[in-house]
């Protein structure tokens, strides 16, 4: 299953780091997203969200037949 990782840090002026990891589980994707995420976003991180990313092929879009 594909999840997407978001990860905020950055203090005053928050940003975020986002990526997309393969995984069985909620859990393995997290210990993936853990090793990828760079060592200056990881020492000012307030928040990780975890969600299963989407299929864009499997998507509709806005003014799409259907």
């Amino acid at each position: 299953m594909r999840f997407q990782v978001t990860v905020r840090h950055g203090g005053r002026y928050q940003h975020y780091h986002t990526l997309t990891v393969e995984a069985a589980d909620a859990r393995e994707a997290l210990r993936l997203a853990a090793s990828e995420i760079p060592d200056q976003v990881a020492a000012g991180a307030d928040l990780v969200e975890l969600r299963i990313a989407p299929d864009p092929d499997a998507r509709s879009y806005v003014g799409e037949g259907g």
